[in-house]
């Protein structure tokens, strides 16, 4: 069956780093993009950044830029988000997801075009 599994969550203090792991099980990331979303409690899901297939383009949600950077491992098979500077309101369960497509503007963030959904790893930012 094909998974995604996410990894690199934790407990952190304000102003430190996690670095999360999205690792493909049964397919290869290479021909798939990946979008990374997080949930806080009480809260919908949002959608956090975006690195295509082809190139390797990111995007990212305004409340991230400058703090988060994603990137892709391809012989691993492996999407990372590196989380800087992170904030109480960065607490969260993240979660990755695999599109055979690349998506454009507002499309990578809707959660209905994703076809592959990993179970989500918690990070909470606290003191």
């Amino acid at each position: 069956q094909l998974q995604l599994v996410e990894s690199g969550g934790g407990l952190v203090q304000p102003g430190g780093s996690l670095r999360l792991s999205c690792a493909a099980s049964g397919f290869t990331l290479d021909y798939y993009a990946i979008g990374w979303f997080r949930q806080a409690p009480g809260k919908g899901r949002e959608g956090v950044s975006y690195i295509s297939s082809s190139v390797g383009s990111t995007y990212y949600t305004d409340s991230v830029k400058g703090r988060f950077t994603i990137s892709r491992d391809n012989t691993k098979s492996t999407v990372y988000l590196q989380m800087n500077s992170l904030k109480p309101k960065d607490t969260a369960i993240y979660y990755c997801a695999a599109v055979r497509s690349n998506l454009y503007g507002s499309m990578r963030f809707w959660s209905s075009r994703y076809d592959y959904w990993g179970q989500g790893t918690q990070v909470t930012v606290s003191s």
